[in-house]
C-alpha cells in the first residue's frame, strides 16, 4: 500500500468516528426535540429554554400561550420550549 491510500484510509476512519460520536447523537437529540415540540398540547406543563415554567393554555402554529400565574399569560415561540429542561424539572418531581 502506498502512503496516499493509507492517508485516505485514516481520513475515512476519522470521518466515521466523528459521525458516530458527534453528529449522530446531535441528530437524535434534535429529532427528539422536534417531536416534543410537535406533540405539545393544551394542559402540558413545560419549561422554556430561558427557564420560564408554565402551563400551555393555547397552541397555535408557531407559538403557544403559557399561564405562568393565576392571571398571567405570556406568548412564546414553540421553539423556545426545551424538552431537556421540561424533563429535568418534571421528572424529578415524579420520583
Amino acid at each position: 500500500m502506498d502512503s496516499g491510500m493509507i492517508n485516505l484510509l485514516f481520513l475515512g476512519l476519522f470521518l466515521a468516528i466523528f459521525y458516530l460520536f458527534f453528529m449522530r447523537p446531535n441528530i437524535r437529540k434534535q429529532k427528539a426535540q422536534d417531536q416534543f415540540i410537535k406533540d405539545l398540547s393544551k394542559g402540558d406543563q413545560v419549561v422554556t429554554s430561558s427557564g420560564i415554567i408554565g402551563k400551555i393554555t393555547k397552541v397555535e402554529d408557531n407559538s403557544i400561550e403559557l399561564q405562568v400565574d393565576n392571571k398571567s399569560f405570556i406568548k412564546v415561540l414553540k421553539s423556545a420550549v426545551s424538552r431537556e429542561n421540561t424533563e429535568a424539572i418534571f421528572s424529578s418531581k415524579d420520583d
